[in-house]
């Protein structure tokens, strides 16, 4: 279940009848609960409580008390055994009137109120679910539960206005969902005249059953988008002439767009109308702008309602992109200014000219995010000046963005009006920010269009004042170009955001066309970037036009390894350097389920600046001199793929593939069926699975030499018709070719040998040594790399922290796991000339590790390398590895992996120029990992 769908049964749980005996079971349910749990609780297997109640192990102890006894029921639980033994990460007592709670795991205060209203902090236990309850999804309380009721009202208007869910008229219910959300927090926080003016008028003037409900609110949309005696109505005429009823002509004069246009409204059922009325009763003061725009997008696209109260982009990532790119920088110079009110005032009109730019704004969080914290730093400003209250100088027009869908734009422009407004009440005051809000300015500066083809110059110039045109009406003005004056001057330009990511094999062919054109010019190896690569590169083109640029945006960390650095970064080393950077984390969203991509955040900004370079990890932080595109410390340097080993290595290989439909290959269980024919040709096969978790699976090896023998065998006549069929239905040529042979693989690479050593594709970014190992003789390698007859010091090699360091660097990862490259890995892996002496030592340290293993048989590579129970004998034997070949390179143990990656790349930089300095050799070109 995800937060929204939890809201929703918990509201509901909350509003039956208590029932006692139940409340517990029905608790967990509304957290996902499984059926099988409840049953199992149900019956007391597996309930562990030992006051009555309900102990889910891991989970919650609940006690259902008499009237008035939960404070003292609330205190038993928490002092329980059963709770501490069982591990129960929170307490709940209840006795249908009264509800107390507390997360045993947090400093949080306990959950104290009246059991109606315990939905509005469901958040709180969040974790029941497996979904992270960081603070800020905590305090996202009320936006989930808004988000949740106005999919409620969207779902039940779709249902009796089908016609407004087609193509030509979404925009029209996306328009009608944007009107009645500001709406909501207009009558909460005295924009309309009268609390819940919007909502009792609405309960009051329609019929129960909805049939007059469009009607009314129709009128009060029109009302909204009519001028009013105090803004250029003399005598309020344009209002007579409009007909309004006294109970529409309550509502203020809105416009700014926001009401122009078609006042259409859709039908609504009595059902349809309770979600509304329901809707107005929530307090929407408590709107979070930062994150409820793209809830609300969530609403109103079909594609990501089913992921509706995942979509989170939480304040501190954002922050994580904005404090180093220049909020940080602010609030150095406002320490620096004291009270010092010339310095104050100089940094004040500074922001004032300040242009932040989201290309990829989606509903505007990052826009938003910005400019709340410049208003805070504003409003330090004005205190320490003596000038609280003073009208803000930064213009929210000077926050632009881009977004490729209609809605999105809308929602971000509406959030940032919502902002500008919070901002005013906190600054200056209620009454100061009401007489400025209405009526809306009739301004857009959110453009709707392709970010990749539309002129960013255009949209955000650097300097002056003025753009191409103003906007007549936020939603039909067509949006491909900025349309409002900046208000001051142009100062620095920021460019930040999260744009789409998209790798190179799941891009539209849209998509494709967009990195096409801006790279086809500059590279031939274009068609491997991600899609994101297109916003960097938009953004160092619009930095060629302005020496007071900066950019940062989160990526994915796929263009800080592997062969992307090497094809796109060149690109960049004219034009801009890295001024810092966070290594790879999880850009996280709401549901565990949902684990988030793997990010770096890449902070751009013009050549030979002073500005001081950083690198995040983590927590930490380190000032360094310069940051390469694989976010370590130090000069720029490329890794580029190799089809030998650039060392004194053994070549690699990529393993065997059958492309056989699984009939080549054969498990553990159906071995007893073979007759003795096939099982002469039975060989073990090795990929990842086998070796690391001790999978056995066998394959049919046939040579075309043998094939006469294996057609005497039933079993493998039968499997090579299966394979020969599967190979024709193959769209790929290549493979449908191979029918004609469906006794062997269609790729081998297995030379003949004696030993291999296998190294899987992708290894857990958990283990601290990447796998590695000696196969049994006979087997056959797929889906993996092998050396074959390789001395045994190479596995040494593998075995290394200093080697799982590289690969770690340089290739390129699944999420986070390291995912092991041939050409770009091994045969670039930087190692000093080796006397025979270190080639022994290793070759027994290889040794060592292999025997520390057999002393643990049958446990598998998994069990052995699970960072947790690693056993001790394994660990020391890695141990005296990394420090035989690490005092092979600088004489002692490295401090740790910043230096072995200095340490590596400078011995690759000088391998490099030796090798460009020989003579070209022929030698045998690598199979590449693909």
């Amino acid at each position: 279940m995800n937060a929204v769908e939890i809201e929703q049964a918990v509201s509901e749980l909350a509003e039956q009848t208590f029932a006692a005996a139940e409340f517990p079971f029905a608790f967990l349910r509304s957290f996902g609960a499984k059926d099988t749990t409840i049953k199992r609780l149900r019956s007391g297997e597996s309930n562990k409580s030992d006051l009555g109640g309900v102990l889910q192990t891991s989970n919650i102890h609940i006690k259902v008390t008499e009237p008035g006894d939960v404070p003292t029921a609330f205190e038993a639980l928490k002092a329980s055994p059963a709770t501490k033994r069982f591990k129960a990460r929170f307490v709940l007592a209840t006795d249908g009137v009264e509800l107390y709670a507390e997360d045993l795991t947090s400093d949080e205060a306990p959950v104290i109120c009246a059991f109606t209203d315990f939905p509005n902090h469901f958040g709180a236990f969040l974790a029941l679910a497996g979904i992270s309850t960081v603070k800020q999804v905590r305090e996202s309380t009320f936006d989930i539960r808004a988000t949740s009721r106005l999919n409620r009202l969207y779902v039940e208007l779709l249902k009796d206005n089908p016609d407004w869910g087609t193509a030509a008229r979404r925009p029209d219910m996306n328009h009608f969902m944007a009107r009645l959300i500001f709406c909501f927090f207009a009558e909460d926080t005295d924009i309309f005249n009268g609390k819940r003016l919007f909502t009792a008028t609405v309960e009051q003037f329609t019929e129960r059953d909805g049939t007059n409900t469009h009607a009314v609110i129709g009128a009060i949309f029109t009302a909204m988008n009519t001028p009013t005696q105090h803004h250029g109505a003399p005598d309020g005429r344009h209002r007579k002439a409009a007909g309004l009823r006294p109970w529409a002509d309550a509502f203020p004069y809105v416009n700014g767009g926001l009401f122009s246009g078609s006042t259409d409204v859709p039908r609504f059922s009595r059902i349809a109308r309770s979600y509304l009325i329901n809707i107005g009763s929530l307090d929407w003061t408590r709107i979070n702008p930062d994150i409820f725009g793209s809830m609300i997008q969530a609403v109103a696209d079909d594609e990501e309602r089913g992921a509706l109260g995942m979509h989170y982009t939480s304040v501190p990532n954002i922050l994580k992109v904005l404090n180093p790119l220049f909020l940080d920088d602010l609030r150095e110079k406002l320490d620096e200014a004291a009270d010092n009110a010339r310095k104050l005032l100089n940094l004040r009109n500074r922001m004032a000219r300040i242009r932040v730019f989201d290309p990829a704004c989606g509903s505007g969080n990052f826009l938003v995010i910005a400019y709340k914290e410049m208003r805070g730093i504003e409003a330090a400003i004005n205190a320490r000046r003596g000038e609280q209250g003073r009208k803000s100088d930064i213009p929210l027009t000077n926050f632009r963005g881009i977004e490729l869908r209609h809605f999105p734009a809308e929602i971000a422009r509406l959030a940032l009006i919502i902002a500008e407004y919070q901002a005013d009440v906190v600054f200056r005051g209620q009454k100061e920010a009401l007489a400025a809000f209405l009526p809306l300015d009739q301004e857009n500066w959110i453009v709707q269009g392709n970010a990749l083809r539309l002129d960013w110059v255009s949209v955000c110039p650097p300097t002056g004042t003025g753009v191409k045109h103003r906007a007549d009406d936020l939603f039909e003005t067509p949006l491909e170009q900025a349309q409002i004056d900046f208000e001051n001057e142009g100062g620095e330009t920021y460019i930040c955001g999260n744009p789409p990511y998209v790798g190179d094999k799941k891009q539209t062919e849209e998509q494709k066309v967009d990195i096409e054109a801006l790279f086809s010019g500059l590279t031939t190896r274009w068609r491997s970037f991600d899609y994101v690569c297109g916003f960097l590169q938009k953004a160092l083109e619009y930095g060629i036009t302005n020496d007071r640029w900066s950019a940062a945006f989160v990526t994915t960390n796929s263009v800080t390894q592997g062969v992307q650095v090497s094809q796109f970064w060149p690109l960049t080393s004219q034009l801009a350097e890295i001024r810092f950077a966070y290594t790879s984390f999880k850009w996280a969203n709401l549901a565990s389920k949902n684990a988030g991509v793997i990010c770096v955040i890449l902070g751009l900004g013009p050549l030979g600046s002073s500005f001081r370079k950083v690198l995040y990890t983590g927590e930490t932080q380190r000032l360094v001199d310069a940051i390469t595109p694989y976010l370590t410390a130090g000069p720029t340097v490329l890794v580029q793929e190799r089809s030998t080993p650039m060392s004194d290595l053994t070549e690699m290989m990529l393993g065997n593939f059958a492309k056989d439909g699984g009939h080549l290959i054969i498990g553990q269980t159906q071995l007893r069926a073979l007759d003795d024919i096939s099982a002469e040709f039975l060989r073990p096969i090795y990929g990842a699975q086998e070796f690391i978790k001790g999978v056995q699976r066998s394959c049919f090896w046939v040579s075309d030499n043998q094939v006469a023998r294996a057609q005497q065998s039933p079993e493998l006549r039968s499997r090579f018709g299966q394979v020969a069929k599967f190979r024709k239905e193959s769209v790929k040529a290549a493979t449908a070719a191979w029918a004609a042979k469906p006794h062997r693989f269609v790729e081998i690479r297995s030379p003949d040998y004696s030993t291999a050593i296998l190294v899987p594709r992708v290894s857990s970014e958990v283990r601290e040594y990447l796998p590695t190992g000696l196969l049994p003789p006979r087997a056959i390698v797929t889906e993996a790399f092998a050396l074959y007859d390789a001395p045994l010091w190479n596995m040494a090699l593998i075995a290394s922290r200093l080697h799982l360091t590289w690969i770690a660097t340089v290739c390129g990862k699944m999420k986070t796991d390291f995912r092991y490259s041939n050409t770009l890995g091994w045969n670039t892996f930087p190692i000093p000339p080796l006397t025979e002496r270190n080639k022994a030592d290793l070759t027994r340290c290889a040794e060592d590790i292999l025997l520390a293993r057999e002393a643990h048989f049958p446990a598998t590579i998994a069990d052995l390398y699970d960072p947790e129970t690693m056993p001790a004998d394994l660990r020391a034997a890695h141990e005296r590895n990394d420090e035989v070949l690490e005092r092979i390179y600088i004489g002692r143990r490295f401090r740790n992996d910043t230096e072995r990656l200095e340490k590596l790349f400078e011995l690759y930089t000088k391998m490099v120029a030796n090798d460009a300095a020989k003579p070209k050799a022929k030698g045998k070109k690598a199979r590449a990992d693909g």
